[in-house]
């Protein structure tokens, strides 16, 4: 086992490194921004090394800095966490260089999933199914129309490098291509430093479903069930849920093999999640994640498996601690994510916190960096907690979830917390009615009505 871990992330998802590494009696590095000086993560570390200012390029996405910092306090691995630099090959590829271990999968793996494109020429040699689009990047407007009378609208343009829903175009009608291209490429360039697109059919009312793999280098894959992440706005994820209320015991079975066959034809090591979209009983393949995700805990919380701590003893070199048909899925859990935003513009808020209120009670967990005192720096992701709750089944597990909104408390800035309050007292969500347009198509806009 490691000896000390260097944690190239910041927040939340440090903290929840930094406990599985304390477990594992691990010594932790954090490195921080000077705008995270004071930050929960950099309180209880080990150790911690400021690595520049607080913009995140000069930072936390500042790989010199994080390597020689991991130099300076003789670091034998670094965890990044998620987003930064998680799914950055180069990065994963210079760790290895400097005689560190990366704790994530290896740098061709990255490599691959992570490039749309290559992802679903990849997806499609696995014998994954596929969203019907484009074979390969669209050059330009003709090459983008050609494709489009085959495929046939709605169709959906997409950044190679995307994520996040940048660089994400709907087009209805064919006049409306030449637009959504220009503006799609450009956003790319600007979010991703790439302007490769590509083109997919638009699915009406898909629900987005993804399947948690665990791989070692032994050449054993696990899945650890699916998780039903289709409430989003902008394509970004709000409230998640495992396991998926709509799927079938056959269909979870199904999709749960196709999975780890899949992870196990590529020799896949490590912790990753293949998404699908889901419509008409039929799975789709959208993308792979290459790394730990921020709705992990909902998998915890019904199969009792501890992911961080089994992806860095994966990465030490073990084998995985658990057999697939040993795995117990027990009851229902549900994760809601708390940004820092106003509820009605979903603009950031950031500020200082007076009080904060962490609700509590059995199968309550928050994950959070937020304390009394605290400020909330303008400079990052606008997520500041993550409200996860574990029921005997989803009725009671909404009824709690209910009851730890209520009694949870940030303030004075404005957050997200009411709005999830009313979206788990809607009818639909009781009845788990929803797809991935629901939220802005339906709740949204009934509600600003």
């Amino acid at each position: 086992m490691f000896s000390k871990i260097l944690i190239a992330n910041r927040g939340d998802i440090a903290l929840r490194i930094l406990r599985a590494c304390r477990e594992l009696k691990i010594k932790t590095v954090a490195v921080h921004s000077t705008a995270d000086s004071d930050a929960m993560h950099v309180r209880l570390a080990d150790e911690s090394v400021c690595i520049g200012p607080a913009h995140s390029s000069k930072s936390y996405l500042n790989i010199p800095s994080i390597i020689t910092a991991a130099q300076l306090v003789g670091a034998d691995a670094i965890h990044p966490g998620v987003g930064f630099l998680s799914e950055n090959s180069d990065f994963a590829e210079i760790v290895q260089a400097h005689n560190m271990i990366f704790i994530g999968p290896k740098a061709d793996h990255i490599k691959v999933m992570g490039d749309k494109i290559k992802a679903k020429l990849k997806a499609n040699e696995l014998g994954l199914p596929l969203v019907p689009g484009s074979k390969g990047i669209i050059r330009d407007l003709k090459n983008a129309k050609n494709e489009s009378e085959k495929i046939g609208f709605p169709l959906l343009i997409k950044a190679s490098a995307g994520g996040g829903g940048k660089g994400m175009k709907v087009v209805n009608k064919k006049e409306d291509l030449e637009k959504a291209l220009f503006a799609a490429k450009n956003e790319a360039r600007a979010a991703f430093g790439n302007d490769d697109v590509y083109i997919e059919k638009y699915l009406s009312n898909p629900r987005h479903i993804e399947v948690q793999i665990l791989g070692d280098k032994y050449g054993n894959v696990i899945h650890l069930g699916e998780r039903e992440c289709s409430i989003q706005r902008n394509h970004q994820k709000l409230i998640e849920e495992a396991p998926s209320p709509i799927l079938n015991k056959e269909e979870q079975l199904y999709i749960g093999e196709l999975a780890c066959e899949a992870a196990k034809k590529m020799k896949y090591e490590n912790l990753g999640t293949i998404e699908f979209l889901y419509e008409n009983k039929k799975f789709f393949f959208i993308e792979m994640n290459t790394r730990l995700q921020v709705e992990h805990p909902i998998t915890e919380a019904i199969t009792g498996i501890d992911i961080v701590r089994e992806q860095i003893s994966i990465s030490a070199g073990n084998k995985i601690s658990y057999e697939q048909n040993k795995i117990k899925f027990l009851g229902h859990a549900i994760e809601c994510r708390i940004n820092a935003e106003n509820p009605k513009t979903f603009l950031p808020t950031p500020g200082a916190i007076s009080q904060f209120h962490p609700p509590g009670g059995l199968g309550v967990r928050v994950d959070s960096g937020l304390y009394s005192g605290y400020e909330i720096p303008p400079y990052y992701d606008s997520l500041i907690a993550k409200l996860i709750v574990h029921g005997d089944n989803r009725s009671h597990c909404l009824l709690k979830l209910n009851q730890a909104i209520q009694e949870m408390v940030i303030e004075p800035i404005p957050s997200t917390l009411a709005l999830h309050k009313d979206i788990l007292n809607s009818k639909d969500m009781i009845n788990a009615n929803y797809d991935i347009k629901w939220l802005e198509n339906v709740f949204l806009k009934n509600k600003n009505e």
